[in-house]
Parts: structure tokens; sequence; C-alpha cells
């Protein structure tokens, strides 16, 4: 009977699943998420043409990100109808200095990764309880982790690198990059849809809920937006992206706040949240006529276009704009306010190829051609996953 490969995305308050059939291309059965964990917990399933094939609601008290893993794994089960789970990859936001590449889920590297928890204190820990759970309820299932830090592992040493003393940065204090698993599918994808673009100087734009950019030359991370955390570079949500590290002592000092307080702060309360007063919600923002829903929206842009300006420094010029992410692929205003602020690249846009969400929205006489692209975040592990698991 042919496997089947179990994919989990476990965010700070949903787990998105999906399996895949273990075949030459590895068709897609299903896909799903438990969204609102601890608020309002509502399982949905669709198969390969969107259709919705399950839904579930619970108490909120009764579901947490270990109990959701277990209900996923049921789920999947159940909707696999007899077929066997080969392996299950996991989306892991960091990976350290020590995992550059996907690795079998071990004890060992359950107890690694724990260690790294605090450079990612909203995905990281909601990562390996997904891991835990599902080894305890299905030990005999391999299961494979896969790193949002390993694609910028390409990156010179010099992108990786903090103006700080030697021993901290020997110590693995420096830039890691994340979104990884999205600028590997982007670029394969450019890859396969124009092969001779794939080895220009590109620059792809994840933007989300969490947002960042990556300069790819080759295939291969040049730099990133994100350093040491996600929390650097971009506006994102509800994080604040690039701030003075000054503030932060300002603020302990003149307004007491310590480590948990700030952590709160830049990772909860800021971004597109702080600054707007209203949502987190690119969406709600863009409908709402407050004024400071468009400050929030104006800075966001801003600081988009500015650091594409600062990665098209590092590639030595650039030849391709890519588009991905939630906000990347449907945001037809963003995108456009983004093109706006790179015409000194040569970029234009075609506002009715932009609106109709084409693929291509370059104008005829842009310099950079433009692409829209969707990610597929979950397809990379997948590969990866049948690759170890089958070795």
């Amino acid at each position: 009977m042919a496997e089947c490969i179990a994919v989990v995305n476990a965010g700070s308050s949903s787990i998105k699943f999906a399996l895949f059939d273990d075949g030459p291309d590895l068709p897609q059965l299903f896909a799903g998420q438990l969204e609102q964990i601890g608020v309002a917990p509502r399982l949905t399933v669709t198969d390969p043409a969107g259709e919705r094939v399950l839904e579930n609601e619970w108490d909120p008290k009764e579901i947490d990100h270990r109990a959701g893993a277990s209900i996923i794994l049921k789920t999947a089960i159940g909707l696999l109808g007899g077929k066997p789970i080969a392996g299950v990859g996991h989306r892991v936001v960091h990976g350290g200095t020590s995992f550059t590449a996907p690795v079998i889920v071990t004890n060992e590297v359950i107890a690694s990764l724990k260690g790294l928890c605090p450079l990612a204190p909203l995905h990281q820990p909601h990562n390996l309880v997904a891991m835990e759970a599902i080894r305890t309820a299905a030990p005999h299932i391999e299961q494979v982790a896969c790193f949002d830090t390993a694609f910028h592992q390409a990156q010179p040493p010099i992108a990786q690198a903090f103006a700080l003393p030697r021993e901290l940065s020997d110590s693995g204090v420096k830039r890691y990059g994340f979104h990884g698993l999205s600028y590997e599918f982007v670029s394969g994808r450019l890859r396969e849809l124009d092969p001779d673009m794939a080895d220009k100087r590109i620059i792809v734009a994840h933007l989300g809920n969490g947002a960042s950019l990556c300069a790819i030359h080759h295939g291969r991370s040049v730099a990133s937006t994100m350093g040491f955390t996600a929390l650097d570079g971009l506006v994102m949500g509800t994080r604040c992206g690039a701030i003075d590290p000054g503030v932060l002592i300002y603020l302990m000092d003149e307004r007491g706040m310590d480590a948990r307080k700030l952590e709160a702060l830049l990772y909860k309360q800021s971004g597109l949240l702080g600054v707007s007063g209203i949502s987190s919600d690119m969406r709600t923002l863009r409908a709402s006529e407050e004024p400071e829903a468009r400050e929030a929206i104006d800075l966001f842009v801003y600081r988009i276009t500015r650091e594409i300006g600062s990665l098209a420094a590092a590639l030595g010029g650039l030849d391709g704009l890519v588009f991905t992410g939630g906000i990347g692929q449907r945001d037809v205003k963003t995108r456009s306010e983004v093109v706006g602020g790179c015409t000194w690249l040569g970029a234009a846009l075609d506002e009715a190829s932009n609106g109709k969400g084409e693929m291509r929205i370059e104008a005829s006489g842009s310099r950079l051609p433009i692409w829209v692209l969707p990610t597929d975040e979950e397809r990379v592990i997948a590969r990866s996953t049948a690759a170890l698991v089958a070795a």
C-alpha cells in the first residue's frame, strides 16, 4: 500500500498541516488548519480542489498545542483510510548554528532545539510540543525537522556578523535569517518558470503577519532583513522590526520594563497593531478610514522599499523582484505602493495585471521583471521528509 507524508507547521495560535502521497511529485491529498487555539479552537480540512471535507470546534479549555497535535494526527489517520504515514515533517523556526539541513527527530535533537526557544519564543516551543505529542502518540512514525534558518547558512560571514566582541559572535550571536523554507520554494519555483532569471540577482519579499526580504543570487541567500531573531527588519503584524537598541535601554531605565515586558511589547504589541491601535490585519487596515491605519500601512511600505534598496546594494544591483506571502500574494495595493517606491531601480508596474493577480505584473517598459508567486513551505518540508525517511 502506498505511503503518505504528513507536514505540521505549528504557530503561536494555530497548527497547519498537509498530507501528501509519497509518490512522484508528492501530490497533495488534504490540507487543514486548527486555528484560534486558546480562544475558539476550530479545525478545517480541505481537499486539493479547496472543498471542505471536515470541520470541528472545541471548547478553548480543552485544546492546547499538545492536544491539537494529537487531534491532527488522529484526523490525518482517519482521512487516509488505512494508508500508512511514512513520516511527519515539521517546520522549525530556529536551527541555530548546529542545524543547517533537515534532520530525523530524536530525543537529543529535541533537547538541542529547546535551547533555542529564547531566540524564537512565539514559534519554537510550539514546534517542539507538536513533535513531542506525535512521538508519544505514534512513536513508530519517523519525524523530520526542517529549519527556517537553514537556507540562509549560505550567506557570506560578513552578512551574518554583528559588530560585537568576538567572544559573543563565536558563541552564536549572529544574523541567521528566517522564512528560509518559503525562500527555498520560491527560488526553486522561479527556476522552473524562468531558468535564466533564477541565477540572477533577485529580491523576494515574503510579506505577511511575519515579513522579511531576502536577497538571492544563483539561488542562494546573500542577505536577509531578519537577524538573530525573527524580530528584526520590516514592520510586521505585531512585531516592530528594526529598532535602535538604545530604545530598549531607555524603556528599562525610564519605564521600568523587564525582559518579559519588552518581549511582549516587541513581539505582540507593536508593528501594524501598535502603530494603528486598530488591528494587525492588513485587510482591516485597508478598510479603515482612521488616519492611524494609513500611517501604519505607510510605515510598513516605507520600510520595505528602504530595505529593498539595502539588499540591492548587497547584491550589487537588482535583476528581479518577487512578491510572496499572504500580503505579498493577495494585497494589490501593497504591491503597487512598494513598486512605486522602487522606480529608481527601473521597476514599473502594470496596474491591470497587478489588479488581476497575474503571475507577471511589470509594465512593458519595466527594467525589472516583477513576479507574484504563491509560496508552499509545506511542499518543501514534504520533499525533505520523504527523502530522509526513505534513506
